[in-house]
């Protein structure tokens, strides 16, 4: 994948995309407008790609953690970004979650928060086959918020959100990939130098009764939709330093 230069060449291409996207050429016909404007909008959703994937490894790059799990990385390159968004896109497809988890990209699924988002992934076989990330509070508004505030946890704490929690095949049980996502999850939550006291998290309400063995989960608020999704959906907080002996032994051991 060829990058392009921020400094310069990315801004300018994306003043020339927005002065034209919508302009029309009076002497040509509709379907070629039509079609110059899907163009441009593909362009300018691939200059929005180039910039989330500067953004975020550079991000994950300062990320600290102690980690000595071969199939568990941190994202730092173009291409592992790449092959994280796309299974995003293939998991939220198979769910029918796409409406409310859009692919930006047919086929890979991003948007802005990425670029403030340690982002962990699950590799074997030289496969990508699970992903979570977490988001730092950046801009004092995180994903979950547009169905409850954070605001009040703000007050006195550093708040991140867990996020686009994506496993290639699930199985009963408890999966590797999930446990090894959470193995990882804890390193980076509780490494001191990422300055983290708690995570909130939305998830379906039926996986509850798991969730409910890390230790330190609280209800914050029950939703009976979540967006355009109508099933029951719970929004919890997570003090990770009052993690269970159950998650201990079950996720990091």
């Amino acid at each position: 994948m060829i990058h392009l230069n921020r400094n310069v060449t990315l801004n300018q291409l994306k003043d020339v995309v927005k002065k034209n996207i919508s302009h029309k050429i009076d002497y040509m016909s509709d379907s070629f407008n039509n079609e110059q404007k899907y163009a441009l909008e593909l362009f300018q959703k691939r200059i929005f790609l180039e910039e989330i994937i500067e953004d975020t490894i550079a991000f994950n790059k300062k990320i600290s953690w102690n980690n000595s799990n071969p199939n568990l990385n941190l994202t730092t390159t173009a291409e592992e970004l790449v092959e994280v968004f796309k299974l995003r896109s293939d998991v939220y497809t198979s769910k029918n979650y796409q409406n409310e988890f859009l692919d930006e990209i047919e086929g890979l699924n991003f948007d802005k928060y990425d670029k403030t988002s340690a982002i962990i992934y699950c590799k074997y076989n030289n496969n990508i086959t699970g992903s979570v990330r977490i988001i730092y509070d950046h801009d004092k508004f995180l994903p979950s918020e547009k169905v409850y505030s954070f605001n009040e946890f703000r007050k006195n704490k550093k708040i991140v959100e867990l996020s686009r929690i994506v496993v290639k095949s699930e199985k009963k049980g408890l999966n590797l990939d999930f446990k090894n996502l959470f193995n990882g999850v804890y390193k980076i939550c509780i490494h001191k130098d990422n300055n983290i006291d708690l995570a909130l998290v939305g998830f379906r309400k039926e996986h509850y009764k798991l969730y409910s063995k890390f230790g330190g989960v609280i209800i914050e608020k029950e939703l009976d939709t979540y967006g355009t999704l109508k099933i029951p959906n719970l929004i919890v907080s997570w003090d990770l330093t009052l993690a269970s002996d159950f998650f201990k032994k079950a996720f990091l051991t």
